[in-house]
């Protein structure tokens, strides 16, 4: 399994999370438990092994004229299973091209203002996405999911050319969404803000404002968050003390939690394989 990176561990969380809400509008009570049952296994493995089930689920459920709730569920589930469970390029590339066009799919089905800003200028894209309404902040943020997704497993200059787009949408989502969902995108956005150092135009020292917050909001429980913490801004920044204070803290840390089990023990095996090449990074 290859580290979750620019993504987190918590886009595979919030994808699941969102497939729960997507099979209790669905098929009722079933799916929800379902949804529950994968957040609450401690065995990824087998978690990995289930997910193409569900993938086929939900492109079931989301053809034709699907609700927002259903695109953005299959949205996040392909990108949490493209970025986090495939290990093959070419693999992860086809999987969260899906992610990224599901995500534009629920834009456009929550909201007309949505459609086709992906061939917008961006100065254009900047002043829609700017002014995307609050009561569709859950759509925007499955669109955020895919499009990350999309440019995590290419990460070549066409892709990375469009960070400043995910950047627009990420602002919007933080000015708008509701707690839970500024707790991912603070992670997701002090990760951009940690790609580069300062010399050479990143915001490092914003960026580690950006995981105080999302730390903060999610009350610490999300240990994904330390996790991407420590890996792009201590990292960055050669903070031994800081990336070693916060991967200690996850290993310490109680993994099962509602919502969060599967992908805490992810964490928590992310954090031991980085104190491990701390001696060679530092």
């Amino acid at each position: 399994m290859r580290p979750a990176g620019l993504l987190g561990l918590a886009l595979a969380v919030v994808s699941l999370a969102g497939c729960g809400s997507l099979i209790r509008s669905a098929t009722g009570g079933l799916t929800e438990q379902l949804g529950e049952a994968v957040l609450g296994q401690d065995d990824p493995e087998l978690v990995r092994e289930a997910t193409p089930t569900l993938l086929i689920l939900i492109d079931s459920l989301a053809a034709g004229d699907a609700s927002p709730a259903v695109l953005g569920a299959a949205a996040q589930l392909y990108a949490a299973y493209g970025v986090v469970f495939v290990n093959d390029p070419e693999r992860s590339r086809k999987l969260t091209g899906r992610a990224y066009n599901y995500g534009r799919r629920a834009l456009c089905a929550a909201e007309s203002a949505g459609c086709g800003v992906e061939k917008l200028r961006f100065q254009d894209y900047e002043t829609r996405i700017g002014a995307f309404p609050a009561s569709k902040a859950q759509a925007l943020y499955d669109y955020v999911i895919g499009y990350l997704a999309w440019v995590q497993a290419r990460a070549d200059y066409e892709a990375l050319a469009q960070l400043p787009r995910l950047q627009v949408a990420l602002e919007r989502l933080l000015a708008v969404a509701p707690a839970p969902i500024r707790g991912r995108a603070h992670m997701y956005m002090g990760t951009l803000q940690c790609l580069r150092p300062a010399s050479l135009g990143g915001a490092p020292e914003e960026g580690m404002r950006n995981f105080e917050q999302a730390l903060r909001l999610t009350g610490r429980k999300d240990l994904s968050v330390q996790v991407e913490y420590a890996r792009n801004c201590a990292r960055l920044l050669y903070d031994r003390e800081l990336h070693d204070r916060l991967l200690e803290e996850v290993l310490s840390a109680e993994a099962e939690q509602p919502g969060l089990t599967l992908f805490n023990n992810l964490a928590r095996k992310d954090a031991q394989e980085l104190l491990s090449s701390a001696d060679d990074y530092f």
